[in-house]
């Protein structure tokens, strides 16, 4: 079982990489067509990282251990949510 990475212990920014030119512009692993969001995503789904390595040959595990301490770092902001009207009180005279 993979541990959760230290934010610290794991350079994140070496390894996961943003272009708007690469996959829409979503976070990558080392500008390979790998989304950290396809990672996450067998992840949360239950695959174990050993079976993802298998999937996909030429990650490496720090790869994967990279893509947890980003998501990491994206939790650490804050955030606010903007309420909106319904739709109804918005059509209402």
């Amino acid at each position: 079982m993979l541990a959760m990475p230290d934010a610290q212990s794991v350079p994140a920014t070496d390894r996961i990489s943003i272009n708007p030119d690469v996959c829409n512009g979503k976070p990558v692993i080392r500008g390979m067509r790998i989304t950290v969001e396809s990672i996450l995503d067998y992840l949360s789904a239950g695959e174990t990282p050993d079976a993802i390595l298998r999937e996909y040959p030429m990650l490496e595990r720090e790869d994967i251990s990279a893509c947890l301490a980003f998501a990491s770092r994206l939790m650490a902001h804050r955030y606010s949510i903007k309420e909106t009207a319904p739709v109804a009180d918005a059509l209402a005279p």
